[in-house]
């Protein structure tokens, strides 16, 4: 954007409809706050000023999206739109024209602004406006009969005439920052809602023979806003999949792409694929020919090429090498790295630990704050005993290392490279390399032993 501009956003209301104590711009859409979708998308515009103007809820809006980039604007008593962009002239540069932007319509295209503001240049008055088959709610655009615009009508001030009117206003709007302060001062609030409207600054522009335009968006849905849980939700389907669809565009294979939630950003090599329900969160990528079962979980994590995750797995903060296999049901906590071709099974949970190369922890194990070798083989139940009730220690497993089942290794311990340790062992000492380690009482049979026999109750 080569023009300069001061956005400010209208982020004061209340949100009856939302039915909660939260601020309405608060709630997220895609694990954003509403308001932070709109917030980037003006950054993207390098404005030169950036305002929020926040009421309801009190300070929980400043205190959330607080940022060295931002001014706040308090609005209270709330009066209007009109009364809302008031709040924030003490931030503007009056040499800028000024967009208006709305902390509930998230999903906004920047080149859609872009195209709005230009329009605008330096000295007019542009409006995005919208076609709606069903315009009830919103305020019409008024034109004369030479189709230019001459006002902005509200639903409940309308004539029915008026009412007919498809093209509607969708409130984003730019304007000549010095105009637009003299028509703000100029505002009534009679009207229907008592309240000062924003919209009214088009007459006042027309009255001056400033020239009024509109621009569209691309899809309706950029103009969309948010009132209640309801259209929340339809929103963040709406989100959901433009993602998928441009994964599809891109070559990854979904398997259902209405199920599938991307809060963060999800980048794939070729010939991905991905089951539906799978949740992706902050910053996931995901390498060539890898598979994704369904229902997994991934939040902030490298899967490699080639590797599978099965059904239900969780990764989060951790890394998984190249054709390695993880899950069903299976557990990477922040801090692990798998190796290539590593296998991690079902209820196996591995936290803080990297585990190399074709090392295999595939039932029922807790590895934690623990180097694994290459081709070790961790058997079904075995625990690395970490936490001593106040601190963590690591446990160290050579390569090709045999971890016999139900054994548990108290840290801080060593196995050797090559060790092996027999079912049951409870470690409390190192292991040497290449022997056998067993710790385990023995096994006695007692003669003549009889099972208990349930005695009968008497009445």
């Amino acid at each position: 954007m080569t023009l300069p501009i001061n956005v400010v956003v209208l982020a004061a209301g209340m949100g009856k409809r939302m039915k909660s104590d939260l601020p309405k711009v608060l709630h997220p859409l895609a694990g954003k706050p509403l308001l932070g979708h709109v917030l980037d998308c003006a950054r993207s515009l390098k404005p030169k000023s950036l305002t929020v103007v926040y009421g309801h809820g009190g300070n929980i809006v400043p205190e959330t999206m607080a940022a060295s980039d931002l001014h706040f604007a308090l609005q209270a008593p709330q009066l209007g739109t009109g009364h809302a962009v008031a709040q924030a002239l003490t931030h503007l540069d009056e040499a800028a024209p000024t967009l208006v932007l709305y902390g509930d319509v998230p999903l906004t295209k920047a080149e859609t602004l872009e195209k709005l503001v230009t329009a605008a240049g330096g000295d007019k008055l542009a409006i995005l406006t919208v076609l709606l088959q069903d315009p009830t709610g919103y305020g019409r655009i008024v034109r004369n009969a030479k189709g230019a615009i001459e006002r902005i009508v509200e639903q409940k001030d309308a004539s029915q005439a008026e009412r007919e009117i498809r093209e509607i206003n969708t409130g984003i709007l730019v304007m000549p920052t010095v105009a637009m302060k003299r028509w703000l001062s100029k505002l009534s609030n009679n009207n229907a809602q008592g309240e000062y409207y924003l919209t009214d600054v088009v007459a006042a522009a027309v009255s001056e023979g400033v020239e009024v335009l509109a621009t569209h968006p691309d899809a309706e849905w950029e103009t969309l806003g948010v009132n209640s849980k309801v259209q929340l939700a339809e929103l963040e389907r709406v989100y959901q999949l433009n993602l998928a669809t441009a994964l599809l565009e891109d070559g990854v294979m979904l398997a259902d792409p209405a199920r599938i939630d991307i809060r963060g950003h999800l980048r794939c090599g070729r010939d991905v694929s991905i089951d539906v329900g799978c949740v992706f969160e902050g910053e996931v990528t995901i390498g060539d020919g890898a598979s994704i079962g369904p229902y997994c979980v991934i939040r902030n994590a490298s899967i490699g090429a080639g590797a599978q995750l099965l059904a239900y797995s969780h990764i989060e903060q951790a890394t998984v090498g190249e054709q390695a296999r993880v899950g069903p049901f299976a557990r990477l906590r922040p801090g692990t790295s798998l190796g290539e071709h590593a296998h991690v099974g079902n209820f196996v949970e591995l936290k803080n630990t990297a585990m190399a190369a074709h090392a295999k922890a595939n039932h029922l194990a807790y590895v934690g704050d623990a180097q694994v070798g290459q081709r070790v083989n961790i058997g079904a139940g075995t625990i690395t005993c970490n936490y001593d009730g106040a601190n963590k220690y690591q446990t160290i497993i050579e390569d090709d290392a045999f971890i016999g089942s139900d054994s548990q290794l108290v840290a801080p311990v060593r196995v050797g490279k090559g060790a092996t340790l027999g079912a049951g062992t409870t470690l409390t000492k190192d292991a040497p390399a290449g022997m056998l380690t067993v710790s385990r009482s023995k096994q006695v049979t007692v003669e003549g032993w009889q099972r208990p026999v349930k005695t009968k109750k008497t009445s």
